[in-house]
């Protein structure tokens, strides 16, 4: 039996088995999302059903797995020295009058370490959709929230939106760092019915590696791959889905700004015309995609080179220092660290929008962080392919 996440109108499953449901109300329709393990005749059966709205097959999900950069212990050690990372430094939050305060964030992945100094004051709603409990001891999502919101350590600043007091953390990544994509979309719809303001991803479905699993399975590898494009395919309609509940909120006064991380695949240090483009769920329509950047001296930005192509905006992703398990500190590198920054960003956009008299929503928020991002920082090998708009800058 294969297992499949099934999008359906109406609370209730007409097939009778109700497992790892999740639930939204969008106006008067309701839209449940259950993982079942179904034959190839249960299939066909649920397929029929008139509730049924969508069908994937479950794909394997993955974090975005930071690059080791023996420059990072240097960062570590210089850290307890600076009074912000350099990361905030280049998208100007230091100098931003804007906190975030008001605004809610989740943050879908490892879960994260609750008793961390830099979480201290915060009120933070957790929920566990892989079986292991919240507590993150991979460290790739206490490392993610911190940049986004965690309060100073030991002196030294490493959150961008410093004032935001309520926090969602959706544990979808086990340990290993690797889930699926049922776990996700449950997140998803979980950050949802919180409404959280904004909700940051930096994993990425593993498209490779369902190929790999397929072919260990005595699959022949062309049959491996079109297979694999097929559920991926599926998975990218049931993204588009999710994002169009999440547009629909707009009309009841809830409009979520939901933001992944590029990925950290391409190879440019082998060849500059090794570069891919992002996957999900950051190449779905309506997502901000982020690259990661770095500056290189005198002002001068250059893309990652394994940072992902096709990003909607570039922000830090080299050597950034913030939280760890133990209640310590870790400078890791990638687009994983690339996107809570626009995340923390977009949450300082989002008070000044409200402080300005406008009503936040998603589509006015990502027009501020667009409008502002800064395209003419990079060098000439870069284009907008590598950096989207710019670096993502924030309000002054």
């Amino acid at each position: 039996m294969t297992r499949y996440s099934i999008l359906r109108r109406k609370v209730g499953t007409s097939s009778g088995r109700s497992i790892d449901n999740a639930s939204i109300l969008t106006g008067a329709e309701a839209f449940t999302l259950a993982s079942e393990n179904l034959s190839l005749r249960e299939l066909t059966e649920v397929a029929g059903d008139p509730e049924t709205e969508l069908i994937a097959q479950d794909m394997p999900v993955s974090l975005i797995k930071p690059v080791t950069k023996s420059s990072c212990e240097n960062a570590a050690e210089s850290f307890s020295e600076k009074q912000a990372t350099q990361g905030l430094e280049d998208i100007l939050a230091v100098s931003s009058p804007f906190s975030g305060r008001g605004v809610t964030v989740a943050v879908l992945d490892t879960g994260i370490e609750l008793t961390h100094d830099c979480f201290r004051d915060l009120s933070i709603i957790s929920k566990d959709f892989t079986g292991e409990g919240i507590h993150d001891r991979n460290g790739h999502g206490t490392h993610c929230a911190g940049t986004i919101f965690g309060r100073d350590i030991r002196g030294s600043r490493i959150g961008v939106a410093r004032g935001i007091d309520t926090a969602y953390i959706g544990k979808v990544l086990a340990d290993s760092g690797s889930g699926s994509s049922d776990m996700t979309y449950n997140g998803m719809l979980w950050a949802l019915e919180q409404k959280a303001d904004i909700i940051s991803m930096s994993l990425g479905f593993d498209f490779p590696g369902m190929v790999v699993n397929l072919t260990n399975d005595g699959w022949p590898t062309d049959l491996a791959t079109s297979t694999a494009l097929d559920v991926y395919r599926d998975n990218l309609r049931m993204f588009d889905a999710i994002m169009a509940i999440a547009r629909a909120q707009s009309s009841f006064g809830y409009s979520p700004l939901i933001i992944a991380a590029s990925g950290n695949e391409s190879r440019r240090s082998v060849d500059r015309k090794l570069k891919i483009s992002c996957s999900l769920p950051a190449a779905t329509d309506g997502v901000i995609s982020v690259s990661a950047v770095f500056n290189s001296g005198n002002g001068v930005y250059n893309v990652a080179d394994f940072s992902n192509t096709k990003a909607t905006l570039s922000a830090p992703g080299i050597d950034i220092v913030s939280a760890w398990p133990g209640n310590t500190t870790k400078s890791l590198s990638g687009t994983s660290m690339a996107c809570p920054h626009v995340a923390g960003v977009a949450a300082l956009w989002w008070e000044e929008r409200r402080r300005s008299g406008v009503r936040p929503t998603a589509k006015n928020v990502s027009a501020k962080l667009i409008a502002t991002a800064r395209g003419d920082l990079f060098s000439c090998e870069n284009n907008e392919l590598d950096t989207g708009q710019g670096l993502v800058t924030s309000p002054q």
